[in-house]
């Protein structure tokens, strides 16, 4: 997959992928990245890139041309006739639509994605209303600029690329990773592996030293037994997804065993 990153800081990329899997990656050829300085698409000796906001407010916001000079440059096809299946560009920003794992993996089947990095007080609409085919948002905050947005994006999505990982089934086990349900499967549309996370955050992991700091690793890890750990994971993912993103509940993939120990950490009566 190709990434082209239009930003007006370049020289942050000099560091995010630098390093581990994305790197590797890099080095491998599966992923290539292309990093543009908007800068270079203006046509003033001070290279404007931002101008005040029609209507008054402050900050800066940037402005269309150079962006459109941009994306041009990089071959692109016109949003009007731009197929969707292979390349889309996207516009990073506070008001897009969550980037979510299976926004992700719907990413990760294209060929190209060029990603556009706002800053300021954000860009000139016409971007996104004539450019940009989606408008996405890493969070429910802000942040000063779509550069570390970009990377995130990039890191997330190059994961899910057939031989990114060394372990193909790793992106499958994660948290929010929704795996595909069997009507005929015993535990009655439970995920298939003893690992699928189904849409939940991830069980706890432990390794060596089995004591530390006066807390032992749980007995059930070391005593053998697969089935019983995969009961105690699926547990223990329940309740971490009660606790901290009880959200996900709603469109997770759960059993009626599930059902029955969530109802159970719901009363108390489960650990």
């Amino acid at each position: 997959m190709k990434f082209d990153i239009v930003t007006v800081f370049p020289q942050f990329f000099a560091g995010p992928f630098q390093f581990g899997v994305l790197s590797r990656a890099l080095d491998a050829g599966i992923v290539r990245v292309g990093i543009h300085n908007l800068r270079e698409f203006t046509v003033d000796r001070h290279q404007t890139v931002d101008d005040r906001p029609f209507g008054g407010g402050e900050g800066m916001v940037l402005k269309p041309e150079p962006i459109f000079r941009a994306v041009e440059s990089l071959g692109v096809a016109g949003k009007k006739i731009r197929d969707l299946r292979r390349e889309r560009v996207i516009l990073l920003s506070a008001q897009g639509r969550p980037f979510t794992q299976s926004m992700a993996r719907e990413l990760a089947s294209l060929d190209r994605m060029v990603l556009l990095c706002a800053r300021y007080e954000g860009v000139d609409e016409r971007v996104n209303q004539l450019v940009a085919d989606t408008e996405l948002s890493i969070g429910d905050y802000v942040i000063s600029g779509g550069e570390l947005a970009a990377a995130i994006v990039v890191d997330a999505v190059s994961r899910l690329l057939p031989g990114v990982l060394g372990n193909e089934d790793s992106a499958r086990y994660e948290s929010f990773a929704a795996q595909e349900m069997s009507d005929s499967d015993d535990n009655q549309g439970a995920p298939q592996s003893a690992c699928d996370s189904g849409g939940l955050l991830d069980y706890p992991h432990y390794t060596r030293p089995a004591e530390f700091g006066g807390v032992d690793v749980p007995a059930v890890l070391s005593s053998g037994n697969h089935e019983e750990i995969r009961h105690w994971r699926r547990r223990q993912s329940l309740k971490k997804t009660l606790q901290n993103r009880p959200d996900l509940l709603g469109r997770a993939m759960l059993s009626n065993e599930d059902r029955i120990v969530l109802k159970e950490l719901q009363d108390g009566k489960a650990k």
